[in-house]
């Protein structure tokens, strides 16, 4: 189990239930204050053939961060028969639109809005 926390938030990587849950708010400056996340994500995507991103307790992430997401889905499509699975909240305003946009990143994207 791989934690990172700060003031606000917390990305918590699980490599038995390949699983990465994000909750809080995520307004990291900049691809570089995001680093620890982006090393945990391709980690994660390494260490795996399926993999399931949980952003429904996540209530903020800025545009830095949804960079982010997009840049690791694009790795995550480009690695052969990987599985990625996204659960976020339909009640989070940005979840709704800002995922829908992941799956035509990689159209075998698996969306959950709960």
């Amino acid at each position: 189990m791989k934690i990172i926390e700060d003031d606000g938030y917390k990305v918590e990587y699980n490599a038995t239930d390949k699983t990465v849950d994000f909750s809080g708010t995520l307004r990291l400056s900049g691809l570089t204050e995001y680093a620890p996340i982006v090393e945990c994500l391709e980690t994660a995507v390494d260490d795996a053939d399926s993999l399931t991103l949980s952003l429904k307790d996540l209530s903020f992430l800025n545009s830095s961060g949804i960079a982010v997401l997009s840049k690791f889905v694009i790795k995550a499509r480009n690695k052969p028969d990987f599985s990625l699975t996204i659960l976020g909240s339909d009640e989070t305003p940005w979840q709704g639109k800002s995922l829908k946009n992941l799956q035509r990143l990689m159209p075998g994207l698996k969306l959950e809005l709960l």
